[in-house]
């Protein structure tokens, strides 16, 4: 019987364990995608920087390529690129409380990770 609790135990404490892992992968899954849509906004505020200010450009909106001007497409992308970055600070911000909420559970169930 008390080797059942144990083994019972043990595998929730593993179930835990790759709860938090999962958790851990998926933020990080996320702040990737946003690190490459931040750094396709820099690139193309770079690239539209030293154009006149009424040339023309293009914009895909919601699948939709739709025509602007330089001047109207600018302000557009960096108010995106500034809210790509907050968001990025936030999900920075929660991969650490996870991981150090990670730690902490291993810490107090005496968990060592064999392999990882």
């Amino acid at each position: 019987m008390a080797q059942q609790v144990t083994q019972r135990k043990q595998q929730e404490l593993q179930q835990q364990y790759e709860n938090y892992k999962n958790g851990l992968q998926q933020i990080a899954s996320k702040i990737g995608d946003v690190e490459t849509e931040a750094e396709e906004h820099r690139l193309v505020l770079e690239t539209l920087e030293p154009l006149p200010a009424d040339r023309k450009c293009f914009r895909m909106i919601n699948g939709v390529l739709v025509e602007r001007t330089v001047k109207d497409v600018v302000p557009a992308l960096q108010t995106n690129s500034e809210g790509l970055k907050k968001v990025l600070e936030e999900l920075m911000k929660q991969y650490r409380s996870k991981q150090v909420e990670m730690e902490t559970w291993k810490k107090k169930n005496n968990i060592q990770v064999v392999s990882q």
